[in-house]
């Protein structure tokens, strides 16, 4: 269905959070299909849609979607952006899901059982020092933090390998996995940006840490190490 949106002017076109924070028809149909969806196959589990479905389970159970991560770059034509859907229950993530349709990839995850891509598993790299790390991050659409993000971006740029900014953040995190970056972080996350995958990171054999402010954030890694490193540069972040 998104496919059928892309490439064609936006219909539906509106903001959220900011003048930046995008929404359209292609967000809210494709939320609405994958609610329609869980409420057919698993009437009893609860949901969390980025685009405002809400409902309550009766099992302990909650799916939590992103419809559409990315929508900006979907918006221009710019081929990144993806779909992530994560199973939630009482012991925490048990499912992660990340789709990019532009590649016909499926990123997977399921607790204990590790991740791969289109059946092949994943592994994340193994970089220990920053200064060799490529680390992904991405932007808040509040203009004040992202002000404060291209600061802490700007005293990291000389210390690692490169700086990536995709645009999407579950891809971020499903690449993270799959050893195309070594690192990730990122603050403003909402849980449905970076459900489904912190699962695929960690069952890649990678490590996630929460990051503390306001917003919260995420920072994740192939090694503790590198985890290290970017926890302790992502606390010189002013707070905003």
């Amino acid at each position: 269905m998104l496919a059928t949106y892309f490439g064609r002017p936006p219909e539906g076109l509106d903001t959220k959070s900011s003048r930046t924070d995008p929404v359209s028809d292609a967000d809210r149909e494709a939320e609405r299909a994958i609610q329609e969806l869980l409420a057919e196959e698993r009437p009893d589990d609860g949901l969390l849609a980025e685009e405002g479905a809400r409902s309550d389970g009766k099992g302990g159970r909650r799916w939590i979607v992103d419809p559409l991560d990315g929508t900006v770059n979907f918006l221009y034509g710019f081929p990144v952006w993806g779909v992530s859907v994560a199973l939630e229950d009482a012991q925490g993530m048990a499912v992660g899901v990340v789709y990019d349709p532009t590649r016909d990839e499926i990123f997977r995850a399921v607790r204990g059982e590790g991740a791969e891509l289109n059946g092949r598993p994943l592994r994340v790299n193994e970089r220990r020092e920053l200064r060799a790390a490529l680390v992904a991050t991405g932007f808040s659409y509040d203009p004040e933090r992202r002000a404060a993000q291209a600061e802490l971006i700007a005293r990291m740029l000389p210390e690692v390998r490169d700086i990536r900014r995709a645009g999407a953040a579950a891809l971020d995190l499903a690449w993270l996995a799959a050893g195309r970056v070594d690192g990730f972080l990122e603050h403003g996350l909402k849980q449905w940006d970076s459900a489904a995958g912190r699962l695929l990171v960690e069952e890649a054999g990678g490590v996630v840490e929460p990051l503390p402010g306001d917003p919260p954030g995420l920072a994740a890694a192939g090694t503790p190490e590198l985890l290290a490193a970017l926890v302790e540069h992502a606390a010189e972040l002013r707070p905003v």
